[in-house]
């Protein structure tokens, strides 16, 4: 049975687990269908029994024996054909019914085969067919004993109708041979009895054991397919039902509802991990209670959830999504908090937007990806209008999480040089992707992705701890500059980890310079002020990134620390070079003069443009003309070449 959060339940044992031996229902079937199993053992004991008893009959001329050998292949034909004809592996018989039949047939046999052997000994035949027929019974009773120990009353069973008669034979007709060949068919019955019970305990054992361990594998599957924290199927679950569902679907259609909790890490940040846990299983519970009775609802991994049911019709996709959401936003309550949750919802139907379960899956998830760009907190169905450029940059978000743990990133450096002894003063850390399948990625393709999806913080925080490695084997007088993006800063913790950054990497906070560009200051953030107050008061330095690009406050320069300003690119080799960028230049490097600060040029390229900002007042200089952004190995060699002149310098004054 599926439940409606498509887990599978496991199934029930019978109310009347244990009978009176001690023996489960379940196990008692299974050791009597082990009885049944070898049906071409029975043909052969039967051929045996059968020709024994003609041979002695043949041999004796009695018309007793030929009566009796008829009965006994009668009993035996009648074993194999009931045998052969049992539907073996069905769960629906009833054991004990089995049982009966079986001994019925067993004992019959057996006493058939002790009849005749008595019979040799009463009717004094001669010697040979006395010990074919004895040896045949004795042979019989204790091999079956092995064969039927799954059930020991009818192993001893057959084996005391086998030699009872015989014994019974012995006494009668007297003599010390037969006296002594009924004392030892009498101490066969305990020690064959020892042997039996031996193996009947480890039947049972072995049984009971495999019990145990196809339940423990059935719970381990259940619990492989389930969500911890909100008791719904995980991943592997909603793919199992998944398969399911599209191999039953015939002409129905499916609908796929991929939801999306909205900014839920800020309630994990916030208020914890625990209580975020509390939120995503309320979520999953109101999720459980709005899915169709024959769907599923999946934990498909942090906040999100996948919904799958049959669906009417688009209208009906809408009307269900409606409900989701409507659900969603009811505000979840823990003792004295009141949290406001919203969702955005991507839907994709089958066979209409997919036939397959990877398609479906991507075409519900880049719906999700509309929704939550077209403003959050609404439903978007899948549309075939979207452009490449989505799917692109929500491949990119995914393959950029991978690439960290790949080492498909790295760490280039480009110098920025002091304009008036050409020595190297800093290095600037950029981030490069080198795709084994898409070849190199330019930082604006990947980085407004990770910005948007918040992946920047990790890839930002991974950049400064890269760098900052590197950047511990330089002189101590270069320093590292590294980019930082606004939602990275904004980030809890995000002082503490470029702390730990510095830490971990042996640097000298006063060499780092972090660049921030106008945006950062737009909103008057306490986070932003905590941030800077954090870094400057342990000696981090801050530049003023892209200058003249934004809004170009002389405000921001009054009002935070910073001690460096970088003049955008344009300023100097972009379509509007003249006098109007030359007189910006001098008039921000006479205001960094009197302030005591940096001003760099950024994309020079030229010898007459770095004349030119130099001339403009621009101390420091960055761009292709000095060198392109190198990896950390050839950084330190252009450092080693950087002092080796300098002595030149100095020996030659």
């Amino acid at each position: 049975m599926r439940n409606r959060r498509g887990t599978d339940e496991p199934e029930l044992l019978p109310p009347s687990d244990e009978s009176e031996d001690g023996l489960s229902d379940r196990v008692r079937l299974l050791l009597v269908q082990t009885l049944y199993t070898h049906p071409s053992s029975l043909a052969i004991g039967a051929v045996n029994g059968i020709v024994s008893s003609l041979v002695a009959a043949w041999l004796s001329g009695a018309r007793l024996m030929y009566v009796l050998a008829a009965i006994l292949a009668a009993i035996a034909i009648a074993r194999v054909a009931f045998a052969h004809r049992l539907p073996r592996g069905r769960k629906s018989h009833n054991a004990r019914w089995l049982e009966i039949a079986y001994e019925i047939g067993a004992f019959a046999y057996a006493g058939m085969i002790g009849i005749i052997a008595a019979a040799t000994i009463v009717m004094d035949l001669p010697a040979g067919v006395e010990l074919l027929m004895v040896a045949n019974a004795l042979g019989y009773g204790t091999g079956i004993c092995a064969r039927n120990a799954g059930r020991p009353v009818i192993a001893l069973g057959q084996l005391a109708w086998v030699t009872l008669p015989v014994m019974a034979a012995c006494l009668w007709v007297g003599g010390l041979a037969l006296y002594l060949l009924a004392l030892n068919m009498l101490l066969l019955l305990p020690a064959m009895a020892s042997i039996t019970l031996n193996v009947f305990k480890m039947l049972r054992r072995s049984i009971g054991e495999a019990k145990k361990s196809r339940q423990l594998a059935e719970e381990m599957r259940i619990l492989a397919r389930t969500d911890i924290v909100t008791n719904l199927a995980n991943r592997a679950g909603l793919n199992h039902y998944l398969d399911q569902a599209i191999a039953g679907r015939g002409e129905r259609s499916l609908g796929m509802f991929w939801i999306d909790i909205d900014r839920f890490k800020e309630v994990n940040d916030l208020l914890g991990h625990q209580t975020g846990d509390r939120v995503l299983a309320e979520i999953g519970a109101r999720l459980a209670d709005v899915v169709p009775q024959d769907g599923i609802v999946a934990r498909f991994g942090g906040d999100e959830f996948v919904m799958l049911c049959e669906v009417e019709d688009k209208r009906a996709c809408e009307r269900l999504a409606a409900r989701l959401l409507s659900e969603i936003n009811r505000p979840v309550r823990f003792n004295d908090e009141r949290l406001e949750v919203k969702a955005s919802v991507g839907i994709a139907a089958m066979p209409e937007d997919g036939e397959t379960a990877e398609t479906l899956m991507q075409h519900a998830d880049l719906a999700l990806y509309h929704a939550k760009a077209n403003g959050k907190n609404q439903m978007a169905f899948f549309d075939r209008s979207m452009t490449r450029e989505l799917v692109r940059r929500r491949e990119i978000e995914g393959e950029l999480r991978a690439a960290l743990q790949r080492d498909e990133l790295s760490i280039f450096f480009q110098p920025i040089v002091d304009l008036t002894t050409g020595k190297i003063r800093s290095f600037e850390a950029l981030v490069r992707w080198f795709h084994p399948e898409k070849g190199e990625l330019r930082p604006d393709e990947f980085i407004p992705v990770a910005e948007e999806t918040g992946a920047i913080v990790t890839l930002g925080n991974w950049i400064t701890a890269q760098a900052a490695r590197a950047a511990a084997q330089w002189p101590e007088d270069i320093t590292l500059a590294v980019n930082l993006s606004p939602l990275q800063i904004k980030a809890p913790g995000a002082a503490l980890g470029i702390l730990n950054s510095l830490r971990d990497a042996g640097l000298d906070p006063t060499r780092l310079e972090l660049e921030v560009t106008e945006t950062l200051f737009l909103e008057d953030s306490p986070t932003v002020v905590s941030f800077i107050e954090e870094l400057s008061a342990v000696g981090v330095r801050f530049a003023l990134d892209d200058f003249g690009t934004g809004y170009s406050s002389l405000g921001y320069i009054h009002k935070w620390p910073f001690s460096k300003i970088k003049v955008d690119r344009s300023f100097v080799s972009g379509p509007h070079v003249g006098r109007k960028s030359d007189a910006i230049i001098r008039a921000v490097s006479q205001m960094a003069a009197t302030l005591d600060m940096d001003i760099v040029a950024e994309g020079l390229e030229t010898i007459d443009q770095v004349g030119a900002v130099r001339d403009a007042g621009c101390n420091l200089g960055q761009g292709y003309y000095f060198s392109r952004p190198v990896p950390d190995y050839l950084a330190a060699m252009l450092l080693a070449q950087d002092r080796e002149n300098d002595k030149l310098r100095h020996a030659f004054g």
